[in-house]
């Protein structure tokens, strides 16, 4: 798995700015983002927790579930590729040993045909019963008495034995590394599953009176979110009507349908043709709205974050990794200014969530454990989470 830590140390990229974790409103289906060792608040008079305390506890158990829900992904993906590779290794040994066996086997029936014959010299028998056969081979002329059939059969089995040995070495390693991936995928499930029970718990101390105080919270939140997604919006059709307004005053004696622009390249070829394959994977994301949020799943009836963009590219025919630490990584940087429906917007400095941009400061995301996939503001949780955004290779 690609390391995130490099990516959110130092200056960042151009454009993109080097996010800090934003305070925000807690409800059972957003996604907080208030680090764990903030300042605590004043208990409550009567000893229960406070809201504030419950918010950032929550806060930081479904951050701390989402980062963990990561791990589990790479683990869960590296166990089953060093499954696939023990099956493998485990079916060469059982070819190579049925080689071995039938090497055997020939053998045998030749030192069968000495002792029936009464040869002085049962030569093959006496090399069946040598504990190392190229030690018996150096210390007697075994090799020169025996016919040519019988050398090939000893040579036969001399290689038949190495290989078996070999691919059963082989086989051993692979198991043991697969120990270690099952051990890592088992500890970062119970890691999700202790976070959100957790938070499941605090939630459960919350009065009617302050859900209800959370829920008006939540509403500005939103409503601040949709004013800063406009925002964006604007600013974006400022800029296109600048640089159209720039490319007229450039050229202003050449028709447009004599020479028409030609589109700024991307790493998928074209302008048009990013386009058309963004298309494609948003018109997927739109038809996935409304499916649960499961940490883990990719597919079809319920998503994590990566899951869905992952599913959602690939829809378009481009494959993604399937963590959002590698994610990043798979494609061109773009400033948040430049980006364009279908690029991947992540947030936080542990790079732990991810959604598709759909334009107008507006994405299509899988948020957090008792939600459901929705379309959203890109300041869902505030602009300083923003961490890059990335157009898919």
């Amino acid at each position: 798995m690609a390391s995130h830590r490099k990516r959110s140390s130092g200056t960042g990229v151009a454009g993109i700015r080097k996010p800090a974790l934003a305070t925000a409103a807690l409800t059972s289906v957003a996604l907080l983002s208030q680090p764990a060792d903030a300042a605590p608040a004043a208990p409550a008079a009567d000893g229960r927790p406070s809201l504030e305390e419950v918010e950032k506890k929550v806060d930081s158990l479904y951050r701390q579930a989402e980062s963990a829900t990561d791990k589990y992904n790479a683990a869960k993906e590296n166990t089953g590729k060093q499954r696939r590779r023990v099956d493998t290794l485990l079916d060469e040994v059982a070819k190579r040993t049925e080689k071995l066996n039938k090497a055997r086997e020939k053998l045998g029936s030749f030192a069968a045909a000495q002792y029936r014959t009464g040869a002085a010299a049962p030569d093959t028998a006496t090399f069946l019963l040598a504990d190392t056969p190229q030690d018996y081979f150096d210390q007697t002329q075994l090799m020169n008495r025996l016919t040519s059939r019988e050398k090939g059969a000893v040579d036969d089995y001399v290689t038949e034995q190495s290989a078996t040995t070999r691919k059963r070495q082989e086989a051993t390693a692979s198991l043991e590394t697969l120990t270690e991936s099952q051990n890592e995928l088992h500890t970062a499930k119970a890691t999700v599953q202790k976070k959100l029970a957790t938070a499941r718990e605090l939630l459960s101390t919350l009065t009617a009176q302050e859900k209800a105080r959370l829920a008006a919270i939540e509403k500005q939140k939103r409503e601040e979110a949709a004013r800063k997604a406009a925002e964006l919006a604007k600013q974006q059709a400022a800029e296109r009507a600048a640089e159209q307004d720039t490319g007229a005053t450039a050229s202003p004696s050449t028709p447009p349908s004599t020479a028409p622009s030609t589109p700024p390249s991307t790493s998928t070829g074209s302008s048009s043709s990013y386009a058309t394959k963004a298309a494609k994977a948003i018109e997927f994301a739109r038809a996935q709205i409304g499916k649960p949020y499961v940490w883990g799943a990719t597919g079809p009836g319920s998503y994590d974050c990566s899951g869905l963009t992952q599913a959602t590219w690939r829809a378009a025919g481009v494959s993604l990794p399937r963590t959002t630490y590698d994610q990043v990584d798979a494609g061109t940087t773009v400033s948040l200014a430049d980006s364009q429906p279908g690029d991947l917007i992540f947030f936080y400095d542990d790079i732990s969530h991810v959604g598709i941009y759909i334009g107008n400061g507006m994405m299509i995301h899988a948020p957090k454990p008792g939600a459901y996939v929705r379309e959203e503001s890109i300041y869902y949780d505030g602009e300083s989470i923003i961490h890059s955004v990335v157009r898919p290779a």
